[in-house]
């Protein structure tokens, strides 16, 4: 039994530090969808009344896509890994700041303000309602009264 209990146990700490990933819909938050979703349609256009031959149109489209591919993969291949953990540090920094700094400091800066905003709404509420009140004790009893005259 204490076993079992165990074995629970370290499965539930490994799936809180792990993630599943998808393999087929890698952007499921759709974050570029219209930054650098590029198609050779979208980058190479011949309007009517000058168009290439075909087979150099077909050339042109089969040599962008697969460049476009290959030099992608590449690319990710050699500087995925280095560049990713460049993110991963500027996040784990970001978040470590925000963490350890800014919302201290906020929250220091709230509690001070809130000091502040009594003592401001006292003054308010000590000086400038009377006034207010007596101005529309004042001004209470006029009427005013629109004619249009043609």
């Amino acid at each position: 039994m204490a076993d079992q209990y165990n074995t629970n146990e370290e499965k539930i700490m490994r799936d809180s530090n792990t993630k599943e990933i998808d393999l087929i819909n890698r952007d499921p938050k759709q974050i570029n969808e219209d930054v650098v979703k590029v198609d050779f349609e979208d980058v190479i256009a011949e309007p009517d009344g000058t168009h290439s031959m075909d087979g150099v149109w077909k050339a042109s489209y089969t040599t962008f896509t697969v460049s476009k591919y290959w030099c992608y993969r590449v690319l990710s291949a050699v500087f995925g890994v280095p560049v990713a953990l460049l993110w991963g540090f500027c996040f784990a920094c970001i978040s470590f700041c925000h963490i350890w700094a800014v919302m201290p400091c906020i929250k220091s800066y709230l509690i001070e303000t809130q000091c502040l905003s009594r003592i401001y709404s006292l003054c308010i509420h000590t000086f400038c309602d009377p006034f207010f009140e007596a101005l529309g004790k004042i001004f209470s009893s006029v009427r005013v009264a629109l004619r249009k005259e043609v």
